[in-house]
């Protein structure tokens, strides 16, 4: 790296440093997993020192389930499938990840790794099954359009309750993934009669 181009690293502030320090992990998570994962490592990734981290995650772990977030929040654009059962299923696949994807053996680390930290695991739990309402909305917005739902479906708390039985199944049942069999269940027997099913309130 250039003497400029090092400078120019050195000057990033706020919401730039932030991300390059967040990616910076999510790389590091993905080559060494949780247990590899060093405040000095990422800080030399990112082109930052260890204060820069210290000021925004007060450890390792704060840091890793930030990374993790980051990373959870990406990967969710509502899919068009142009059928509710399928894009519905495409979600909760996309959530759930393969066991051997990189993203499950990342949460398989973390979960592992930070069962000291209440706080941040019950984080974690929460974000292995994150749909985000405004996805949701989105999906059974367009099912509404095409007349496989009726408009009184489009309710935050109706919208996300697959996901919400999804988030279930890993907090009770102490998973990373859940078989494909228990995602089609929760479809096909709760959430497509749920939704289909809502009439106005009277």
């Amino acid at each position: 790296m250039s003497e400029e181009a090092a400078a120019k690293r050195g000057r990033r502030r706020g919401a730039e440093l932030e991300s390059a320090i967040l990616r910076a992990a999510q790389e590091e998570l993905a080559e060494s997993g949780y247990a590899g994962l060093t405040m000095d490592r990422v800080a030399r990734r990112a082109g930052t020192n260890k204060n820069a981290i210290y000021r925004r995650w007060p450890n390792r772990a704060a840091l890793a389930v930030a990374a993790y977030r980051r990373l959870a929040t990406d990967r969710l654009p509502p899919p068009d499938t142009g059928e509710l059962r399928e894009d519905v299923l495409t979600l909760l696949r996309g959530v759930n990840c393969g066991p051997s994807s990189p993203q499950a053996e990342i949460l398989r680390g973390l979960l592992a790794g930070i069962g000291d930290e209440p706080e941040l695991l019950a984080q974690l739990h929460e974000l292995a099954a994150e749909g985000g309402a405004g996805v949701w909305l989105t999906v059974v917005g367009r099912a509404v359009a095409r007349g496989e739902a009726p408009p009184e479906a489009l309710h935050p708390r109706v919208v996300t309750v697959a996901v919400a039985l999804l988030r279930n199944e890993y907090i009770t049942r102490g998973l990373s993934t859940v078989p494909d069999g228990v995602l089609v269940e929760i479809v096909d027997e709760v959430y497509l009669p749920l939704l289909r099913g809502r009439a106005p309130v009277r």
